[in-house]
């Protein structure tokens, strides 16, 4: 079961169930190589950025910014690797994206690094608006001194971590020993067992829940007892995300989010936050002649229609696909995409019988 969010949850976490916020990997790569680091090869130790999917040349900030105006992105997570590897970067990202879209953008930070207290008013001026901490080895009293700084430099702070099974009885402790301290909210996540960290995940001895999610078996039981143990007079506030909630349905918002705000004449939007058209395919010399053909024949207006060069098609509604597939003499189709930058094609149904070699 999914919790609604409440008033006094932390800001990022509001934004990010809504879907609106921009996700910024800075930089693969991180000191710590924990075992349980759910990032895939392709992120690992490398030093270049995503903003969303997309992935960006170092310092591009033209693509970071493009990109949050496609999804009109309330605010961004900076995530990594460990974003305080590459704090210089970080600290541009943030006055970047607070110049482009204004002071009420939210930004929030992850980091694993308990930095010299004199770097949180620095992160501030920059414009960084929450912190959230993931404590090595479960070390709280390491990162104590960080954490007041931050505090006292107006973030909101906040501990981040995944929910180990094996590590209940450390954990039961943290709870008690982050009693009326700087942290403001703790997020337990439930562990996820990924290509990026099944091997170790299998060392360990830890097993998927079901065969729906990526979540490792006790976890969520383990979160959920820690969520009821802790109650206002603690000072901070407990969530809980499943591994599913994080996939799903934060990724389906933002996909939605930036469907909604990029979605062409000639697309729909799906429920999943996917967009599907109809396509005819055709050589590129043939495609503005066929353009001008279908308007002839069907009157529709030149908006709905657009000439993919780079696939060889030409993209129309789905609707109006599905009506001349048996009169067309061309491969006629049912193209799913996602709403990205790369619109990674996720599904292709012929409608007709003439399809390409």
């Amino acid at each position: 079961m999914i919790e609604l969010p409440s008033s006094d949850e932390a800001e990022g976490c509001i934004q990010c169930q809504m879907g609106s916020k921009l996700v910024l990997f800075v930089t693969g790569h991180c000191h710590w190589m924990c075992d349980y680091c759910p990032l895939s090869e392709n992120r690992r130790e490398i030093d270049y950025m995503y903003a969303n999917e997309r992935r960006v040349d170092i310092d591009d900030w033209a693509a970071v910014l493009e990109e949050g105006r496609a999804m009109n992105a309330t605010g961004t997570g900076i995530t990594g690797g460990d974003p305080m590897m590459a704090a210089e970067r970080s600290m541009e990202a943030c006055r970047r994206l607070k110049a482009e879209f204004g002071p009420s953008h939210h930004i929030h930070l992850y980091t694993s690094i308990p930095f010299k207290p004199e770097v949180a008013q620095v992160l501030a001026d920059a414009g960084l608006d929450e912190i959230r901490f993931h404590l090595l080895d479960l070390d709280y009293q390491r990162y104590v001194a960080t954490m007041d700084a931050c505090r006292n430099a107006g973030l909101m702070v906040g501990v981040e971590l995944p929910c180990e099974p094996d590590k209940e009885e450390r954990l039961f402790e943290l709870i008690e020993e982050m009693r009326n301290g700087p942290v403001l909210f703790l997020n337990l996540n439930e562990l996820e067992i990924t290509v990026g960290n099944y091997d170790n995940m299998e060392v360990r001895g830890f097993n998927l829940s079901d065969e729906i999610t990526a979540g490792a078996k006790g976890s969520a039981e383990l979160a959920r007892s820690l969520h009821a143990k802790v109650t206002d007079e603690y000072g901070y506030m407990v969530k809980f995300c499943t591994a599913s909630y994080k996939d799903s349905g934060q990724l389906r918002r933002r996909f939605l989010r930036r469907g909604e705000a990029t979605i062409a004449p000639h697309e729909q939007l799906t429920e999943d936050g996917t967009l599907i058209f109809g396509a005819i395919y055709c050589s590129p010399e043939d495609g503005e002649d066929w353009i001008d053909e279908i308007q002839e024949q069907t009157d529709i207006p030149p908006q709905f229609l657009y000439h993919d060069k780079d696939n060889d098609r030409i993209e129309i509604p789905l609707l109006l696909a599905e009506g001349i597939a048996e009169d067309v003499e061309a491969p006629v189709a049912m193209v799913e995409v996602h709403p990205t930058h790369e619109r990674l094609e996720v599904s292709l149904v012929w409608l007709n019988s003439m399809r390409p070699e």
